[in-house]
């Protein structure tokens, strides 16, 4: 099989240790988003080094590809700051809310299903999601860093300049940009020690947590179902669901084409699917296809050899979870501003020339970080797009999912309003 895939051993190894070297930053980053759910972060680190590892092997024995799954970035922030603190459920609802749009996700990979939304959904308001989702992960790394604080006289103004928190995050700010326009392996990871090393000598580095300890670590988690008879709930499985299942194609058919091996995305699709729905028993937001799997295939990856060698890797990093907690909010707040840069270079896949087109989807780009929610952002932009529509007597451009998406959003606002 190695020999038909012109490829060995030897460089499945190579390519799945710089795939797990390029990816190993999630740990602390998605950790530390988890805390903002109610997740203490070394439980959020264990969460996330389990989802990563079983996702990785899941894609190995059942799609043979050489992907790297991890809990995507954007679908973490949709996790913790939308859906647990924006509608005040505790996080286990949350979980369950990630087993259901899982579910769901699953159902798209298995059936019809993901063909006929991957067809009727705009891609103008796909990609203004992930556009929208990156200007938030940019707010939210300035926000972690100090850059931007709450104003006395305006929603939020410049942090100080002169504070060791704002001093220790530009520094490793400027560090990552170098970094990652130089094209440096595992340029995420450099950034992240090197934030932390700085953080030792302008005195906000964080202590060492402590070892883990088996007997007192929850492994897995139970999800809580109790609301699942609410609208709210709902409203909160809708808008991750579509993320999950349109950002998962995009990714996965891309990573794919570059390996020229399109043939392989029914089962990689689906293995991310399997994938997701695991992540909500171990405790975290959903792992999704990274991005960072395009150096794995440009490392001489080729098979799911390299997807086993992450995952093996990944059950590693439990042992070093007292160094990693040692990472501040400094050192992680530049590479979620610069992973929100390179998902709003998708605005150029949108036609703003064609204002029925592009009005929807500004208002998606707009709100979500101006609301701080991600779903409202969602919400605002699926409403006005069959309104422009018919507006401009274009309404057989609709299609039928769009519509009953946007009464949808609709209704929950509506019910909203009157205190349900």
């Amino acid at each position: 099989m190695l020999n038909q895939q012109k490829t060995s051993w030897k460089k499945e190894l190579m390519a799945g240790l710089i795939g797990y070297f390029t990816t190993v930053y999630i740990v602390a980053v998605n950790s530390q988003i988890l805390e903002s759910a109610g997740l203490p972060l070394e439980s959020g680190m264990v969460a996330t080094i389990l989802a990563s590892a079983v996702g990785c092997l899941i894609m190995a024995i059942y799609a043979n590809a050489p992907m790297v799954l991890i809990p995507g970035m954007g679908v973490n922030a949709l996790f913790a700051y939308s859906i647990v603190e924006g509608t005040g459920m505790t996080f286990q609802q949350g979980l369950a809310v990630v087993l259901i749009a899982s579910v769901i996700f699953l159902v798209t990979a298995f059936t019809k299903l993901g063909d006929w939304l991957k067809v009727a959904i705009p891609d103008s308001l796909k990609h203004a999601i992930t556009v929208g989702l990156g200007l938030f992960l940019t707010l939210i790394g300035l926000e972690k860093g100090g850059l931007v604080v709450r104003g006395e006289y305006s929603l939020i103004t410049l942090g100080n300049p002169s504070s060791a928190i704002v001093i220790t995050s530009l520094l490793t700010l400027f560090i990552g940009i170098f970094l990652f326009v130089k094209n440096v392996p595992g340029n995420f990871l450099v950034t992240m020690i090197a934030g932390t090393i700085i953080a030792h000598f302008t005195g906000v580095l964080n202590a060492p947590g402590e070892s883990l300890s088996v007997s007192e670590q929850t492994w897995v988690w139970m999800p809580d179902f109790s609301i699942v008879g609410e609208f709210g709930f709902w409203m909160a499985v809708f808008p991750l669901a579509i993320v999950l299942i349109f950002e998962n194609m995009g990714l996965i058919h891309g990573q794919l084409n570059m390996l020229d091996q399109e043939g392989k995305f029914k089962r990689s699709y689906q293995a991310t699917a399997f994938a997701s729905l695991t992540s909500g028993f171990f405790g975290t937001s959903p792992t999704v296809s990274s991005a960072e799997s395009a150096a794995v295939i440009a490392s001489g990856g080729k098979s799911g050899r390299a997807a086993l060698t992450m995952g093996v890797l990944f059950l590693g990093t439990l042992f070093f979870i007292p160094w990693i907690s040692m990472v501040p909010a400094t050192a992680i707040s530049p590479i979620l501003i610069i992973v929100g840069a390179l998902m709003v270079q998708n605005i150029k896949e949108i036609p703003l020339d064609q204002l029925s087109e592009a009005m929807p989807a500004f208002l998606i780009i707009v709100m979500i970080p101006f609301t701080y929610s991600i779903a409202d952002g969602m919400a605002f932009g699926f409403i006005a797009y069959p309104i422009v529509k018919f507006a401009i007597g274009k309404q057989r451009e609709l299609s039928t999912p769009v519509v009953l998406i946007a009464m949808v959003f609709l209704v929950e606002f509506i019910m909203r309003s009157l205190g349900h």
